[in-house]
């Protein structure tokens, strides 16, 4: 039998269900983005706030690309397992926050119409890095992106998301309906503010009385999200379904610790998530620096260094003690660029180490190394920029950035195949041969790499002299030996 309402009676005592009647529950947010993380963040903050009764908050899910998650989830009613395991136990929950789920490639007017509800006050979003046609090294919109020119071409029947969030907005300002706040829940810096400057600059393009609309009434704040998701396995399933006595297509899976820290700006009001641990602060940088800088970069390091060494977990990479010593350089380099009070820094990193160490996890190196050439450049690119500019040491990031560039190569250091999972990296025609190659070569390519490095970088002589040095220390003793020596 599958997960259902149905079945919710039926469960052993110890799974958490949903306490609230879900048919009394009613749409108040749309979700762009229905991954894995969104349904282990912040649809669990939101399940917590219907069990208090605020039942005007359910969320509309939409897929973006694929309708696997709504095929998996449908037939449920929405419903799936959360799994929040450390080294020794697991406690299971069903959540109810979904109540529907839309696939916009097949239906973007259907989803459209969702958006123009005025009942749906706030629009949040999990697209990644790469789902916001931004070019990370400049900032900019990237208007020639293929699904920007075609939802400039056809406003009505778009495929991005900011397509489809100018085309609501502008809807709902014609009829004359409140606006809604979006919410950027991304690992992007000054995520709000990026998403706030890429819309507007997108609106533009169609029109200067939307820009201009946007601009006055639709508020982004930034916010900072943090909690471990690995995908879900086959083998996850299987010990899921044996525990609810229900099949269960797409659990999720996550660790204990959760943190939510958003500035407090929307428009037409917000659940009482700080009755769930929210925090509101007035800016929301701080927060968004220490974790894309600590725990992010030390996940895009671990993903490069993990695979070329041939650990395919982060728990297994951390337990390396040539690992562990490289991550906590790595912290030592990054805190000085942090505004948050170092004492704080470091006990967020002490927590970071217990977390990393989580054994039933399985958080493979692999899904950290996906879309790694749109990670870099926010989690290690610029705080070498501003180490730099300061003069602060960062052979350890410079390090990091070399690994990466080292795990593109096709192969890890026993000679097996290291497929990657990046579209935009794997579309560089100027990919070199890094079994062939002269190493300085190697290097060389890759910082015409503009979207990574922008333009600076590669002309500042003491980051290309250590880069090469880094990329060479690796290319010949392993990245384990080389690492010893930053």
């Amino acid at each position: 039998m599958r997960l259902s309402n149905a079945a919710l009676a039926g469960l052993p005592p110890s799974v958490l269900r949903p306490s609230y009647d879900r048919s009394a529950v009613t749409a108040g947010i749309v979700h762009l983005g229905l991954g894995a993380f969104h349904r282990s963040h912040q649809a669990v903050y939101v399940e917590d706030r219907l069990a208090q009764g605020e039942t005007g908050w359910g969320i509309v899910g939409a897929s973006l690309r694929s309708a696997d998650t709504r095929d998996a989830l449908a037939p449920q009613d929405g419903l799936y397992t959360l799994s929040i395991r450390d080294s020794d136990s697991e406690q299971l929950r069903v959540v109810g926050s979904i109540l529907d789920i839309l696939v916009a490639p097949e239906s973007p007017a259907r989803l459209i119409e969702r958006l123009s509800d005025p009942a749906i006050r706030i629009v949040s979003l999990t697209i990644t890095e790469k789902g916001y046609a931004v070019d990370l090294g400049t900032g900019s919109l990237k208007l020639d992106h293929p699904d920007i020119v075609h939802d400039l071409a056809h406003p009505q029947m778009p495929r991005s998301a900011l397509g489809l969030l100018a085309e609501a907005i502008d809807r709902r300002r014609r009829a004359g309906a409140p606006p809604f706040t979006v919410l950027s829940c991304d690992n992007l810096p000054q995520n709000g503010k990026t998403l706030r400057r890429l819309l507007t600059g997108f609106a533009a393009e169609r029109s200067r009385d939307l820009a201009d609309y946007i601009a006055a009434e639709i508020p982004c704040p930034s916010s900072m999200v943090d909690r471990i998701v690995p995908a879900t396995t086959d083998e996850d399933r299987r010990a899921i379904a044996a525990a609810l006595g229900r099949e269960d297509a797409w659990p999720v899976l996550t660790e204990p610790f959760t943190q939510w820290v958003v500035e407090d700006r929307f428009v037409a009001g917000r659940p009482r998530f700080e009755d769930s641990g929210v925090e509101f602060v007035d800016d929301v940088q701080p927060f968004e620096h220490m974790k894309l800088r600590l725990l992010n970069g030390t996940h895009t390091c671990m993903g490069a260094v993990g695979r070329l060494a041939g650990f395919d977990t982060v728990s297994r990479c951390i337990a390396d003690p040539g690992v562990l010593t490289l991550v906590e350089r790595h912290w030592r380099e990054v805190i000085p660029t942090l505004s948050i009070p170092a004492d704080r820094a470091f006990a967020y990193t002490r927590q970071l180490l217990a977390r990393y160490g989580n054994r039933s996890l399985h958080h493979r190196t692999a899904q950290l190394a996906s879309d790694a050439s749109q990670k870099l450049t926010p989690r290690i690119v610029y705080p070498i920029r501003e180490c730099l500019a300061r003069g602060l040491p960062c052979g350890t990031l410079i390090f990091a950035v070399a690994a990466w560039i080292r795990s593109c190569g096709g192969k890890d250091e026993q000679g097996r195949p290291l497929p990657l999972n990046d579209p935009t990296f794997q579309a560089w025609t100027g990919q070199p041969d890094q079994q062939q190659a002269a190493p300085d070569e190697v290097v060389d390519a890759f910082l015409g790499l503009s979207f990574v490095f922008g333009d600076d970088l590669p002309r500042n002589a003491a980051f290309t002299t250590a880069l090469k040095r880094a990329y060479r220390a690796i290319a010949s003793q392993g990245v384990l030996a080389a690492a010893r020596q930053v």
